[in-house]
């Protein structure tokens, strides 16, 4: 009996830590792919997210300025730095890669230090390819702007498709 009661202990704990560390399947197309330094995975030792998936992360919405639209923009999105932790993600830095495959480098210490989302709406629609989608990186220039100069812009990459971890 002990062996037995062990045994289910044992395949109970088990099922815990692999539950752990997958990520439940996207039931609608994948918007978003994360690879490298992870532990949680979905596909093929990837995580790929839909966005009701990447919507249920803990996000910011801001109405910012930026040098991509005119006037001010409604932006609303998962946290960056909560799509890191929902994949147990390492590393320190991010390779955002387009659909277009244009790539910048974001340090990790970005998106730690500061809100930084991955938007997924503008003024409450969900973003389109043609407008900049179906992710933009979206640095907090409401709350911080110093941030607003050449260097970030050049990490708000739009048409994001995938993030490496390294």
């Amino acid at each position: 009996m002990r062996t037995i009661i062990f045994s289910i202990t044992v395949l109970l704990g088990f099922a815990t830590l692999v539950s752990a560390t997958e990520l439940p399947l996207p039931k609608g197309p994948v918007i978003l792919k994360i690879s490298g330094d992870i532990k949680h995975t979905n596909i093929d030792g990837a995580a790929h997210f839909d966005l009701p998936m990447m919507e249920a992360l803990a996000g910011r919405q801001t109405v910012i300025e930026t040098p991509w639209y005119s006037g001010t923009i409604f932006f609303d999105g998962p946290l960056i730095s909560a799509i890191l932790e929902a994949v147990g993600a390492g590393g320190d830095t991010l390779r955002v890669v387009a659909l277009n495959d244009y790539a910048a480098e974001i340090p990790r210490s970005d998106v730690e230090n500061y809100p930084v989302i991955l938007a997924t709406r503008i003024d409450g629609e969900v973003i389109s390819v043609r407008d900049k989608g179906p992710a933009f990186v979206i640095y907090p220039f409401d709350i911080a702007p110093e941030l607003y100069n050449e260097m970030i812009f050049s990490r708000s990459v739009w048409q994001v498709g995938a993030i490496e971890v390294f």
